[in-house]
């Protein structure tokens, strides 16, 4: 059986990486399909070069991992994406519904993982800032390409990469600089970074004469530079070069190949390029220079670059991490007099290239004419640019992305069968004579934080249903737990206190509102179910003494609450008038407030969701029921039908709402998902099934019982049998490792919940604890 110790991959430190790499190439590996999203070809820019490569050597070399690439395209200059292989959608970078409409496309595609190119620039939004909301949408796993990491970044540029870090599931880099700056700058964890370096062809060496034949260039010593030309590529300082050159080397020619930036274009026009060859003419050396002025697909920028001796990469922005062209020139064989950017300085180590110091025309020359002066020299740098080139060619680049992208992934869904009893044991480890803490790190009580009202009226709720336990001992846990509601009530302000510290004071006379609704919700549940005459006759005074002090029109959860209080009352004394009362205001409030609320893409109470969602559909169900209201039934069928919907993934795994939706209206996203919604759901979807005998909320139910137990977005096990332990919940990254006393009691709840519904008699008991999505599931999240 799987225990509660068992994390998710990124978060344990004793994962043998080598044998799972091992394992992926020698054993049928596993299908997987991710979402590329970035931009691609044929927009014209290196990080479309980039996300085309990836998308075209995953094809080429792993055809077990499809990817669907959704592009980013410029309003500015729209391209035409008819007919581009792999094209799933096309992002507006500018439009922030086009980044929402993309991420729920993705998300309802049930990809394994989303593989995001990042670069400030691309993304719409000051710095890009629309990034930070489209990746909070997703739910699948985050693999992370930062291609600018600055050292000293804006206030607004070190928040978004901050944002996207804190979200990714893998980072991947192609240098190390960058792996450490972004552990060391913006806190990346290591364990979640990778270092892959940039993709080359693999080419035969030695081939620059055939190629300067085929070019119309045999007979000259050819240097060439390639890329968007635009003032960071320190051409000038190449162009400057030349005459020195050219007096020691009358046939060399300067091949600068590339089209002038568009950014540039847009804003100056070829300003940047006419200077350069006004600079050129000024200097005598025009006929030594040859400009290609277009942008150049893969192939035959390969070409162009076999037929160059030296390749020159004259930048001055010393921080430039990566350079896809650098790699390109090394593994074709080329010898590399660069200045010392980032990338060349990892890439040309260990005598591979020529480094020199930046802004130096002089630099540029003198190592230039010592190479092209001496042909052993320049053949022997040429070879072990060669031989270091190995290292990166498309097919050893793929299989580490195949192997990034396994990682990344979640593990397939598992499932739980039966409904075997959780022990009590975390229970009691959170449990003391005052009540139960509220908060534990890891699996151990923090008392920092106390006590509360609202986990103690769960225990108390959960006390009234164990079985496990003697009774004497399940009748000690009753009375520890009711003498804290009891002694939570403030008789001066007629309100329950929610907060307690540990030495027993209280942190507060008056208690929130949902506190207090969940009370009284204890109170009649204790009323309902306890097997103890004594504590129901308790839970009785206490009702009857607190119960006319709830307001139905305040909070909507309070009252949700409430009600759900009042329905477990009207359920044994079906003529309890002041139940009765409460359940028709509260099921008039929340009818109400939905009415008000609705939409035709949001059929919900409030314009925002929180948390315990089901409980407001919950309540009116239960309303309707007892009371005979078809009305209020209604209302709460159709709302549970559409809150169940949103939280079902694309391949039938609970999704629960996450708390990260908290204050976003009409919008949901994926995390922090919390069992308090699991629980939610399944006692919900039982109210449901009590008063249609519709089977297909059992099914539901499930879906969210196996949440418990992995069948979720990061295929992590939350629960454990054996201790009666749950994690926090589920964030990005994979599991919360503590267990708090709301977790622990929403896994415990929701057990016998389960075996409630289960024994439920009527209705249809097809299924079983699968999970798995298929027309039984798709009908549980519609409306009956």
């Amino acid at each position: 059986m799987d225990t509660l110790l068992h994390q998710a991959p990124e978060q344990s430190g004793n994962v043998n990486r080598s044998a799972s790499v091992v394992d992926f190439r020698r054993n049928a590996p596993r299908k997987l399909r991710i979402a590329l999203v970035g931009t691609f070809t044929p927009r014209k820019c290196g990080i479309a070069t980039f996300t085309s490569d990836i998308f075209e050597k995953l094809a080429e070399f792993h055809p077990e991992i499809t990817a669907e690439v959704y592009a980013l395209d410029d309003p500015r200059r729209r391209e035409s994406y008819r007919g581009v292989p792999g094209i799933a959608g096309i992002i507006n970078s500018e439009d922030a519904a086009d980044y929402e409409e993309a991420a729920r496309a993705i998300n309802d595609s049930g990809v394994d993982a989303v593989w995001l190119q990042h670069e400030y620039g691309i993304f719409g939004g000051p710095d890009g800032e629309m990034v930070c909301d489209f990746v909070d949408r997703l739910a699948a796993p985050l693999i992370l390409t930062p291609h600018t990491m600055l050292e000293h970044p804006g206030e607004r540029q070190d928040a978004i990469l901050r944002r996207l870090v804190a979200r990714a599931s893998r980072i991947m880099v192609m240098s190390r600089y960058s792996r450490d700056l972004l552990a060391t700058r913006y806190g990346a964890p290591n364990e979640l970074l990778e270092v892959i370096d940039h993709g080359a062809p693999d080419r035969p060496f030695g081939r620059q004469e055939e190629f300067k034949e085929r070019f119309g260039l045999a007979g000259r010593r050819v240097l060439t530079t390639f890329g968007l030309l635009g003032p960071g590529k320190g051409l000038e300082h190449a162009v400057a070069a030349l005459p020195a050159i050219v007096a020691e080397h009358p046939d060399v020619l300067y091949r600068i190949i590339g089209a002038t930036h568009p950014n540039l274009i847009a804003e100056q026009g070829e300003s940047y390029r006419e200077g350069l060859q006004a600079r050129a003419a000024e200097l005598g050396v025009s006929d030594h220079i040859e400009w290609v002025d277009r942008f150049l697909d893969t192939d035959e920028l390969l070409d162009q670059l076999e037929a160059c001796d030296i390749y020159l990469t004259p930048y001055p922005n010393l921080q430039q991490s990566t350079s896809g062209t650098l790699s390109y020139a090394v593994a074709l064989g080329k010898a590399v007099v660069s200045t010392p950017y980032r990338h060349a300085r990892e890439l040309l180590v260990d005598d591979v290239g020529c480094i020199i110091e930046p802004a130096s025309a002089d630099a540029i020359a003198t190592a230039v004419n010592h190479l092209l002066g001496d042909p052993a020299a320049l053949e022997g740098l040429q070879r072990r640019a060669y031989a270091k080139g190995r290292e990166t060619i498309w097919p050893r680049f793929a299989a580490k992305s195949a192997r990034l992208i396994a990682r990344a992934a979640a593990p397939a869904p598992r499932t739980h069968a039966g409904l075997p009893t959780p022990s009590l044991e975390g229970v009691l480890d959170m449990t003391d004579g005052t009540g139960m803490y509220q908060h534990a790190i890891g699996i151990v009580p923090d008392r920092r934080h106390g006590y509360c009202l609202d986990d103690n009226a769960r225990a108390l709720m959960l006390a009234n249903l164990v079985e496990d336990l003697p009774s004497q001992e399940r009748s000690r846990l009753a009375v520890t737990y009711a003498s804290f509601v009891q002694h939570a009530w403030n008789e001066d302000a007629r309100v329950f206190r929610n907060f307690m510290r540990f030495d027993r004071s209280w942190c507060e006379h008056e208690g929130s509102d949902d506190s207090n609704g969940r009370a009284a919700w204890a109170l009649g549940r204790t009323l309902a179910d306890s097997p103890d005459q004594d504590i129901r006759e308790w839970a009785r005074i206490w009702f009857d003494r607190t119960f006319p002090a709830f307001d139905a029109n305040g909070s909507p959860r309070a009252v949700a609450f409430a009600m759900l209080g009042a329905a477990a009352r009207l359920r044994i004394e079906p003529e309890h008038a002041v139940s009765r009362a409460y359940l028709e205001q509260g099921g008039a409030f929340l009818a109400q407030l939905l009415e008000k609320a609705r939409r035709p893409d949001w059929a919900w109470f409030e314009a925002v969701l929180g948390y315990d969602n089901p409980r407001l559909s919950q309540a009116l169900v239960e309303a309707g029921h007892l009371l005979g209201r078809e009305d209020f039934l209604a209302c709460g069928i159709d709302t549970l039908a559409w809150i169940a919907e949103r939280q079902i993934g694309a391949s039938g795994q609970f999704r629960p709402i996450g708390s990260d939706s908290f204050g976003h209206e009409h919008r949901h996203l994926p995390f922090d998902q919390q069992p308090l919604e699991a629980q939610a759901a399944i006692e919900a979807t039982h109210s449901a099934f009590r008063a249609t005998r519709d089977h297909r909320w059992k099914i539901h139910a499930r879906a969210a019982w196996n949440w418990f137990f992995g069948a979720n977005d990061r295929g992590a096990v939350l629960a454990d049998i054996a201790t009666g332990r749950c994690r926090d919940g589920i964030n990005p990254r994979g599991p919360n490792a503590n267990c708090g006393a709301e977790s622990i009691l929403a896994f415990q709840l929701a057990h016998y919940s389960m075996i409630a519904l289960e024994t439920e008699v009527g209705g249809d008991s097809r299924g079983g604890f699968d999970g798995a999505r298929d027309e039984r599931v798709e009908s549980a999240i519609a409306a009956p």
